[in-house]
């Protein structure tokens, strides 16, 4: 959902392929009917997990282990390594994607037994370990698959008040993907291009890749969203990668046609979540395209990151002046580190 969501805004869908995947796709109640709403446009947050098990706690296959190249199925647990929020404007001007660097210490919210102090990423994971503990507790016979689905859901809330704590605005919606599903959607679009400003190496990720623009395989596009050994700015060149894969995707569906869509429809039924209740296309319908920002990253524990942040928050949500909220497109290939 890290890029089916940018590109569902980007280009709109084609009304069978979205018929398709709404009636399909796995519904959370993580977000409530009662929490505060945004008045300037939807606000969505999209979430990336380490997890290589599916909704309902199977691993994959091996041979595609072996292609995310990111070890056994339970390493990495259930952190949510990738956070954006996406706000899309209501008058129909360029959303906005802000890349939170998971690293960032926050408090964190919707935790059973209170508030916990961490990285920004383990509020999914501590929460779900905690509900499942509160499960095991009761004397009720539950399906393996209810167990996981009710202990995500528990991780999916505690993540929204994270995030919302930290940041200083409302979210509306949430969108989920795993690292298989991610590796799913990549190799449903056959790849996508992107391009390097160097040859970069690292045998952590399984990056190996020369200087310049090339098509990358799934597998590969796995290695080149999750390298960060190597590269100048650790972390945060992961986060520009991010951005530059969505920006290549966004740029492909609109060179193809919403051909380039259908193949997306099946994966997200089986490894993308959605909001209960939020109908993707109305508010995919006349966005004029997206602006990528990279919120500050203070990860020193003893910090309190949360005034910076608001503040780069609330500049990245101002649009630029004698725009009048138009965004500026980036480049449809940028070359990256």
């Amino acid at each position: 959902m890290l890029l089916s969501v940018g590109v569902l805004v980007a280009a709109g869908v084609a009304w069978t392929t979205y018929q398709d995947v709404d009636t399909g796709v796995r519904r959370s109640l993580a977000v409530r009917a009662d929490d505060v709403k945004s008045t300037s446009g939807v606000n969505v947050l999209v979430m990336g997990l380490t997890t290589r098990r599916d909704l309902d706690g199977g691993a994959p296959p091996d041979e595609v282990l072996e292609a995310l190249h990111a070890g056994d199925v339970d390493r990495g647990g259930y952190n949510a390594n990738t956070l954006i929020l996406l706000h899309v404007p209501s008058d129909g001007s360029a959303a906005v994607a802000l890349s939170l660097p998971r690293d960032n210490y926050a408090p964190l919210l919707g935790i059973a037994g209170g508030p916990q102090h961490g990285k920004v990423k383990e509020a999914y994971g501590r929460a779900k370990e905690a509900e499942e503990r509160r499960l095991a507790s009761e004397d009720v016979r539950r399906d393996p698959a209810e167990i996981e689905w009710l202990g995500r859901e528990a991780g999916r809330r505690a993540q929204v008040e994270t995030v919302r704590s930290l940041l200083g605005v409302p979210v509306d919606h949430i969108a989920e993907v795993s690292l298989v599903g991610f590796y799913r959607l990549a190799e449903a679009l056959g790849g996508v291009e992107v391009c390097l400003n160097a040859a970069t190496f690292d045998e952590y990720s399984g990056a190996d890749f020369p200087a310049g623009r090339q098509h990358l395989t799934a597998a590969q596009a796995m290695a080149f969203v999750r390298q960060r050994h190597g590269l100048p700015n650790s972390d945060l060149d992961r986060v520009r990668r991010q951005q530059a894969f969505i920006s290549a995707v966004m740029h492909r569906i609109r060179s193809e046609g919403l051909n380039a869509l259908g193949p997306l429809a099946e994966v997200a039924k089986q490894y993308v979540v959605l909001s209960a209740d939020w109908d993707v296309l109305s508010m995919a319908q006349g966005t004029t395209g997206i602006r990528f920002h990279t919120l500050p990253l203070e990860n020193d524990p003893a910090a309190d990151a949360q005034p910076t942040i608001r503040a780069a928050v609330t500049a990245a949500l101002t649009p630029p002046v004698g725009t009048s909220g138009a965004g500026t497109q980036p480049s449809p290939i940028p070359c990256v580190d």
